[in-house]
């Protein structure tokens, strides 16, 4: 038999195949118009280099010993199969040889080309490097048209939200001679111009003012010049959310039909851009009548103050819906349902009737049955002892369920430091039959020891500090050498060792330890602290052996016991310390600290304090307050004198005599509060970052027992900059006002201090980073404040001004690092030279508090 070589074209391909067909070479032995069946007797592969011959013969579904129909499907079929795979530019299949009814078949392809490398033209090399991390283009990827469509979708969508908004990308392939089959990619890129929202245009709109429509708006602004930190520029994907945000200003207003109905982006300039929206308002809308349906437990009444929404209201759904289970003061209906055991408790608002503008609404509510708390378990806490953690849980088992004592469990974990407030968990487990719920507390620990470094330059001295706090110490372990990791820990209590100099001219020693549960079974504290300090002209004790004669020095000695009790009335956030505490001052011709340079002095005091303490969490509060009044006192020497009949000219004595026993009292009242303004989710964890509105006020006063003897030189106020020395341990407050040298607002002077202050604070704070091993957030500020020499010049709006802004780092090893730059906005007309503005540093969680 004659051999014959028929290349085989499969010409019927349907037309919704069309751009599949590649043109095959066929004999002439081939009738078209009979169709006719042969067996395939081989399937070869030609013209690949990187592909696999045997993945390809099974994409193709040809297979040795089947029937194959030619003309008929099969071949479509197998043609459509390879070009599915996206590796080719060709594909051919040829009839390589026909025997009777066998048939050889030849699949011949031509491979997509492969990368070899890429380049890029008119991009900067920070951004090369950040492309590549997106892109991942590598060496031997097939270059297809997905990818280049892909890349350039990458790159542009790189810029644009650089704000290079008509940023263009163009992409071209050369063939390389380095490697058969193998291109070269170049990746051009023209950024153009950055592109600002020069206007934002509202039409249709009118009920709502343009200022409220803007504002909604959080990641989608105009230019201004005052935008640093929220810039102009149009992301998609942010704008269709802030749209959203629209809609649902719109609701809270009434509004309940409201809709965008289009938006269009003009381009003004290459780097201006006018974005319009449309906006279909609809009528506004108003409550009418709220039925509730199902409540047995409380009467319609009760409910209806809690919701405490009025016919005629405007209407708002997402008011209503956060007045049933969603108010963050914890007053809504399903709080008072969850806080009286009621653990599956549903409500679902559902409006009924829509008449005119006003709208009938039906609470449709499930009560449930009653839940009692049943086990109570703590994991993660592989420091802290179980009983430091029990202690502070507020379910206790056999207790009825409730929400609000779960909230302030994890406020009290959170007080303690030893755990991440971001990584607290709940895992509540029911136990239908029993009507028990299981409660599950999730922690994990976080660094809480600190080595406090510090550092500050006053006084005209540099003054550096070394401090150990062990936040989480067992003093009963401290005999177990197995405790010992590196310290004895897990008990909670609290030791400090502190440690200060600065060379011959001071020195400073700090002891000071807090059991918080004295006993072990009630939140009863015990506190001790000792000191001792050393201030000097810096001259040495002793020269060659011999007493220094040029020598002047202070000496304070001092010791505290306080004793806190937590309350249970008027609530438990309250707690009422008292406590004693005496210092020792001798003083060797030591001039312009007090009113005498020599001699001795001695300071016994009383110290009451009642504080209501609610703020979330110590480092980063976002909600609570902290309000405290305190009064110090010593026994009126002159006045028991006088008692016992040992009448004194006191007017004719020397301060020295005078204050050998000072006497005084001192009243504060200070007061912090802390508002959640705006808070979201970042991050794949889900992290909360809540904007915090933090304000302040502080009044301070010390007074005398008797006119002759009159204030005492000890425990005053001092006010301006933020002082960092840290020497001064004879009971002065040295308080802190930014923007203004240290000092400086200190009256009558530096030097006498000031016994009347008062000063006020706000700060708007938001998070960086929410990472317990470096808590990081931005805050502005305005601050205002002032002190007084005397009682009747007191005014406390007649104060002095700074704002500006600041950073804080907390970092557990070394506690609350902060810069700041204050801008003042009174002058000071003791201290003319003054600078404006000014940066400050500090370190410590409440230095220069009130």
């Amino acid at each position: 038999m004659k051999k014959t070589l028929f290349a085989l074209f499969i010409a019927l391909f349907l037309s919704s195949l069309s751009s599949f067909a590649q043109p095959t070479k066929i004999g002439g032995s081939i009738d078209y118009q009979v169709p006719r069946s042969y067996t395939i007797a081989g399937v070869s592969v030609t013209g690949v280099q990187f592909a696999d011959v045997q993945a390809i013969k099974l994409i193709s579904g040809f297979q040795e010993g089947e029937e194959i129909t030619i003309p008929g499907e099969d071949v479509t079929k197998a043609i459509n199969a390879l070009w599915k795979q996206r590796l080719f530019s060709d594909v051919e299949i040829y009839a390589a040889e026909i025997r009777g009814n066998e048939i050889f078949l030849n699949i011949n392809l031509q491979e997509m080309p492969r990368l070899l490398r890429h380049k890029y033209e008119g991009v900067r090399r920070t951004a090369a490097e950040n492309l590549n991390d997106d892109i991942k283009l590598l060496s031997g990827t097939i270059i297809t048209e997905d990818l280049i469509n892909r890349t350039t979708q990458i790159v542009e969508n790189y810029y644009i939200e650089k704000g290079y908004l008509f940023a263009e990308c163009n992409i071209s392939t050369v063939p390389s001679d380095m490697m058969e089959n193998s291109e070269e990619m170049i990746i051009k890129v023209d950024r153009g111009e950055k592109v600002k929202i020069e206007t934002i245009a509202w039409n249709g709109a009118g009920q709502l003012p343009l200022g409220k429509l803007n504002r909604s708006l959080k990641e989608t602004k105009r230019k201004r010049w005052w935008g640093l930190l929220k810039p102009s520029k149009y992301l998609e994907k942010e704008f269709r959310a802030d749209l959203n945000r629209t809609i649902a200003k719109y609701n809270e207003s009434g509004y309940r039909n409201a809709r965008i109905v289009g938006d269009s982006l003009t381009k003004v300039s290459d780097q201006l851009v006018k974005l319009d929206i449309f906006v279909e308002e609809g009528n506004k809308f108003y409550f009418r009548n709220i039925d509730f349906v199902g409540n047995t437990i409380y009467r319609t009444g009760r409910l209806d103050s809690v919701l405490n929404i009025s016919k005629g209201d405007v209407y708002d759904l997402s008011l209503l819906e956060s007045r049933m289970y969603g108010n963050q003061n914890g007053l809504d209906i399903t709080a008072l349902y969850q806080d009286n055991g009621y653990l599956n408790f549903n409500a679902f608002p559902v409006e009924t009737l829509v008449e005119g503008d006003s709208i009938d609404i039906q609470v449709r509510m499930t009560e449930g049955k009653k839940f009692r708390i049943g086990r109570v378990t703590v994991i993660g806490n592989t420091k802290t002892n179980d009983r430091v953690v029990y202690r502070e849980i507020r379910t206790q088992p056999g207790d009825l369920f409730s929400r609000n004592d779960i909230i302030r469990t994890q406020r009290e974990l959170s007080q303690l430091g030893y755990f991440d407030p971001q990584k607290f968990g709940i895992n509540p487990i029911q136990n239908a039959e029993k009507g028990t719920v299981d409660i599950e507390y999730v922690v994990e620990e976080k660094p809480s020891d600190q080595v406090e470094l510090s550092g500050g330059f006053g006084a005209g001295r540099v003054v550096g500090s070394l401090g150990l706090s062990f936040n989480n110490f067992s003093l009963r372990n401290v005999f177990n050498k197995e405790a010992w990791r590196p310290l004895p820990s897990g008990d909670g209590q609290r030791l400090s060792l502190r440690a200060q100099s600065n060379g011959t001219f001071f020195t400073s020693y700090n002891f000071s330890f807090v059991e918080p549960w004295l006993g072990g079974k009630k939140p009863n504290s015990l506190s001790f602290s000792a000191w001792q300090s050393t201030q000097s002209n810096g001259q040495p004790k002793k020269i060659d052996s011999e007493v220094n004669d040029l020598r002047r020095d202070l000496r304070i000695t001092g010791a505290a016991l306080n004793f806190g009790q937590r309350w249970q009335r008027p609530d438990d956030w309250f707690v009422f310390q008292a406590g004693v505490s005496y210092q020792h001052f001798k003083l060797n011709e030591f001039g312009s600290f007090f009113t005498f340079d020599d001699g001795e002095a001695n300071n016994f005091a009383l110290n009451f304090s009642l504080q209501r303490n609610s703020v979330s969490e110590p480092i980063y509060p976002t909600w609570g307050s902290d309000i405290k009044l305190s009064l110090k006192m010593t026994p009126p020497y002159s006045a028991i004198d006088d008692m016992l009949g040992h009448e004194r000219d006191y007017a004719s004595l020397s301060d020295q005599d005078k204050f050998r026993w000072v006497e005084y009292y001192k009243a504060k009242f200070t007061a912090k509060w802390y508002t959640t303004l705006f808070k979201h989710k970042v991050g794949e964890e889900g992290n909360s970052h809540n904007l915090v509105l933090h304000t302040a006020a502080g009044f301070g006063f010390l007074g005398a027992y008797n006119d002759q003897i009159g204030l005492a030189p000890f425990e005053r106020f001092y006010l301006g900059g933020v002082f960092l020395s840290g020497f001064v341990l004879d009971g002065r407050e040295i308080v802190n006002l930014r923007g203004y040298d240290d000092l400086t607002l200190t009256n009558p002077s530096q030097n006498v201090g000031a016994p009347l202050i008062s000063k006020y604070t706000m700060e708007l704070r938001y998070p960086l980073s929410t990472n317990p091993n470096a808590y990081i957030y931005t805050l502005g500020f305005l601050e205002a404040g002032k002190t007084w020499g005397q009682a009747q010049d007191w005014n406390p709006f007649n104060v002095m001004r700074a704002g500006g802004v600041g950073l804080r780092i907390f970092l557990p090893m070394f506690g609350m690092l902060g810069l700041d730059y204050g801008w003042r906005f009174d002058d000071v007309p003791s201290f003319p030279g003054m600078a404006r503005g000014q940066f400050h540093f500090s370190i410590g969680m409440n230095l220069g508090e009130l």
